[in-house]
């Protein structure tokens, strides 16, 4: 029976994830993170499929929870394919960057965290394109992501950006408990919850928000690009804000005060 690393072996199996994350050519960086916006949007149309196929017989409530189970599928499939979503880069990266001196590194990880944002969307709306020629989704799926935007940008932007801080804690959690496991099948099962749980919540993670609020724009038109644009900026600093300070920076102290 294997012995759970300490958070000490954690932490120093984030600082070698974040080495090689602040390492990578930019080749490498923008093919990365342009697949993790392809990846996602698996997750998404998991969602709206699951959630299609079950409302009619189920109701919204369970057709909501069939969605959320099908979209952790996504988180998975990030996970595995080692690709790279934006606030992911809020924990390992910045372990790394603690232990190093100068302001250098600092300006690599927030050229990183921008570079990364930027290519998801653009890969997220490239299959996003794909998702909108007729025929491509299934009966009724349209209609439940139509309806996933306009919850998105219903919220207060007080609201949107609680839930925005708790997406950037819970992805940044992901990537600590990551570093504590170390079979496929553990990655696997966290990734899944972790997935799971932001889209039970649902929780305004900047690109899986934004991907929402494009499709429901290039579908229907039942939400606005200044909807968009005010998503972006409240969940950029929400996620950022749970990402580093209530996650990263408290492991940071737990491991460096110890």
């Amino acid at each position: 029976m294997s012995v759970a690393p300490s958070p000490e072996e954690i932490y120093e199996r984030a600082e070698k994830e974040g080495e090689r994350r602040l390492s990578m050519s930019l080749l490498e960086t923008v093919s990365t993170a342009f697949i993790a916006g392809v990846t996602i949007v698996f997750g998404i149309v998991g969602l709206g499929v699951a959630a299609a196929l079950v409302e009619p017989a189920l109701g919204r409530e369970l057709g909501s929870l069939a969605g959320a189970l099908a979209f952790g599928i996504g988180i998975v499939f990030l996970v595995v394919g080692r690709t790279e979503l934006f606030s992911e880069n809020l924990f390992d990266p910045v372990a790394a960057a603690v232990r190093r001196p100068g302001r250098k590194v600092w300006g690599r990880l927030v050229w990183l965290w921008v570079l990364v944002l930027v290519l998801n969307l653009v890969g997220g709306a490239v299959l996003l394109a794909v998702m909108l020629v007729e025929g491509a989704l299934p009966a009724g799926s349209g209609a439940v992501l139509d309806r996933v935007a306009e919850e998105v940008a219903a919220k207060s932007p007080l609201a949107t950006l609680a839930r925005a801080v708790l997406a950037g804690a819970l992805v940044a959690l992901l990537s600590y408990l990551l570093n504590a496991v170390d079979s496929v099948a553990a990655r696997v099962l966290v990734a899944y919850m972790v997935g799971v749980f932001l889209a039970l919540g649902p929780f305004d993670h900047v690109v899986v928000s934004a991907l929402h609020l494009l499709f429901g724009i290039w579908s229907s038109g039942v939400v606005g690009y200044g909807d968009l644009w005010a998503n972006l900026g409240l969940s950029t600093l929400g996620n950022v804000v749970g990402g580093l300070l209530l996650i990263t920076f408290t492991h940071t102290a737990q491991v460096k005060g110890a």
